[in-house]
């Protein structure tokens, strides 16, 4: 496979959310991905039709029962060749199966050991079940995800589980890489959704203590509360976005709205805030989305159309960039980022649990006969 970590070995345990989207990204990049499945999970013949679990594309399955003693020294013999190891399962699980970061830097020195949880590695919520909603409401990141005097909208599972999870254990995993190359030694990540939250809201920490945030929703910048920076209904129902925050787009927005400037109080007045957004929801509302399309194309007002999940791979600009692809009838998104010398690809749709234990082992060091033996012993499936 083509991409920057070509060359690359790394071993996922399955897991949901920011496990597997951590795998997509160091796969998207080129990495040897091998995802450890549970032997229970798999399901015999391959189902027929498109696989649409995007999250785990681009890498091989090997199906392993964890109980057996064999099937816990497959996955140490697997280390001994692999660059990263990482897992997603509360604290002490790894221990309990006798493959915690003891026993694999004991097998491998120079392996990079990622651990992927919602709470870290400890505290007094580690072993605390939770999900990305949760992580985000402890960091101060759902509080002020909202409209002044409604209650917190979820954005999404995309700021804990990926934005603040998966997304942050793979930058993990890049930076030890580097730093190995100097050390020769690998090193145990603790990468926790409720960090990476936080970490993603920092801009906003340091807006409230300088005093530009308010802790109240929806009456900031950048949370709906300026007329702004916001969406609009269009007449066919549809929706438009606005982020028109320097003064030149700002201006640019009342002229393609028919505003005046003149007889407007100034774009920074928070107290004329909700009346501006009131003129603008009526204004918009007089023309379709396409329409206002037609008018702020080509145009610096920092306008977009809201797109669906149907539309947006259907968008001019994301059809110049090629940036969806069709990987066996499913449309997904394509590797990000972009490089210019060694450019990833997508080269293999979403694997089955379990479906290339043979091969894959085979090309990890294991003989016929070793692979017949655990079959033989139901090591793995």
């Amino acid at each position: 496979m083509a991409g920057p970590l070509q060359g690359v070995k790394v071993i996922e345990f399955v897991g949901i959310g920011p496990g597997p989207f951590c795998g997509m990204m160091l796969s998207d990049m080129g990495a040897e991905v091998l995802r450890i499945d549970r032997s229970s999970r798999v399901m015999g013949e391959i189902p027929e039709g498109p696989r649409s679990d995007i999250l785990g594309r681009g890498r091989r399955s090997v199906a392993l029962d964890l109980k057996h003693p064999d099937g816990v020294e497959t996955v140490l013999r697997l280390v001994e060749r692999a660059d990263v190891i990482y897992e997603g399962y509360r604290p002490g699980v790894m221990e309990r199966l006798g493959l915690g970061p003891d026993v694999c830097l004991a097998r491998n020195p120079a392996i990079i050991y990622g651990r992927m949880t919602g709470w870290g590695q400890e505290g007094p919520l580690a072993h605390a079940a939770g999900h990305d909603i949760n992580y985000i409401s402890l960091a101060g990141a759902l509080h002020g995800i909202g409209r002044k005097g409604e209650k917190p909208v979820p954005p999404l599972n995309l700021v804990g589980d990926f934005g603040g999870g998966g997304m942050l254990l793979a930058f993990g995993i890049a930076c030890a890489l580097v730093e190995r190359a100097t050390s020769g030694k690998g090193q145990v990540i603790d990468a926790a959704m409720v960090d990476g939250a936080a970490a993603l809201m920092a801009i906003i920490y340091g807006g409230h203590a300088a005093g530009w945030w308010d802790d109240e929703r929806g009456v900031n910048l950048l949370d709906t509360g300026a007329h702004f920076y916001d969406t609009y209904e269009t007449k066919d129902g549809k929706y438009v976005s606005v982020g028109s925050i320097e003064p030149q787009f700002y201006a640019l927005l009342l002229k393609h709205a028919g505003l005046e400037a003149g007889e407007l109080p100034p774009q920074n007045d928070r107290s004329t805030w909700p009346e501006l957004k009131l003129r603008l929801e009526a204004i918009f509302k007089q023309k379709t989305r396409d329409e206002w399309c037609e008018i702020m194309d080509g145009t610096d007002v920092c306008f977009a159309p809201v797109l669906t999940l149907t539309e947006a791979p259907e968008s001019a600009h994301a059809k110049a960039r090629n940036a969806f692809r069709d990987v066996g009838g499913v449309v997904q998104p394509a590797p990000a980022p972009r490089f210019d010398r060694t450019v990833p690809e997508l080269e293999r749709p979403p694997a089955h649990p379990g479906e290339h234990t043979d091969d894959a082992l085979r090309d990890w060091g294991f003989s016929p006969p070793e692979i017949a033996k655990l079959r033989e012993d139901k090591a793995i499936a």
